[in-house]
């Protein structure tokens, strides 16, 4: 009987040893990350979240850029920094900074298990790095680069950050950050088309039908200073993020008939207050 129980016991420990090991394991989703060919080693979780593959921050940068890694509990902010990168993304929010540029997270940045992790593709692009996905092995392959991003400063032209982030501002500064995003993308979509101006200022400002084709150029808002998030949405356009595709076209339907938007456009996406058309 002694014998049994102190069997027992043991196979309860090995139980207890293993468990964790394997519910850990589990959390990688069958998802293996290879740098430079070299498969990533890490006990912290690499978890596929809204189709993205989320990898640990530190585990990565440590990896991939013989970068030091900080934490800042106040702020719930981590921080990578080598000689020419500097890196900032703050849990919960949707956007990586990476010297002075933007790069989109919509689903955030999560804290598991006490690890930062964000989408892979975004911190490949910090650290001017590509990935290729290998659906054969369920593997995610980062290849490095020149090791760091254009700055921002070199990369975002100031007049269309000015006038970009002043139009998302007075059309939708008290959107989420998304439909500050759409906003944004509209303007851009209409500097790329043929049918209006090729400068995001020409198409604020564009009166080739006989009116103003934004309200806040009309009331004077255009030239209210932007808030951060909105300078923010702004330099994440100009990045290429596009949330609303082709569409051209707006409005908020509780303060204005969408009749002839309904009539002769097709709504594209309501974001917010917005409905959005193409």
């Amino acid at each position: 009987m002694r014998k049994s129980i102190i069997t027992f016991l043991l196979v309860c420990v090995i139980i207890t040893v293993i468990g964790p090991k394997n519910a850990h394991a589990a959390g990688h989703q069958g998802v293996k990350v290879y740098i430079d060919g070299e498969l990533l080693e890490t006990e912290a979780p690499i978890e596929l979240i809204d189709s993205t593959t989320y990898v640990p921050l530190r585990a990565v940068s440590e990896k991939l850029g013989q970068a030091s890694v900080s934490w800042d509990g106040a702020t719930q902010t981590a921080y990578v920094t080598k000689p020419d990168l500097t890196i900032a993304v703050k849990i919960g929010a949707q956007y990586l900074e990476s010297n002075g540029r933007y790069l989109y997270m919509p689903s955030g940045c999560k804290l598991i298990d006490g690890h930062t992790l964000v989408p892979v593709r975004v911190l490949a692009k910090a650290f001017g790095a590509s990935v290729t996905w290998d659906g054969e092995t369920n593997s995610v392959h980062i290849s490095s680069g020149s090791g760091t991003i254009l700055p921002g400063n070199q990369f975002y032209r100031s007049d269309e950050v000015y006038w970009l982030s002043r139009i998302i501002y007075s059309e939708s500064g008290h959107e989420p950050l998304k439909g500050q995003i759409a906003v944004g993308n509209v303007v851009l979509n209409r500097v790329a088309s043929k049918s209006f101006p090729d400068t995001i200022y020409g198409v604020i400002f564009d009166r080739r039908y006989g009116t103003t084709q934004f309200s806040p150029v009309a009331n004077g808002t255009i030239h209210n200073t932007p808030s951060e998030l909105s300078v923010i949405a702004a330099k994440l356009c100009l990045e290429g993020y596009n949330v609303v595709g082709n569409s051209m076209f707006f409005l908020n339907p509780k303060v204005a008939s969408s009749r002839w938007f309904d009539t002769n456009l097709t709504m594209t996406a309501i974001i917010g207050n917005h409905a959005f058309y193409s």
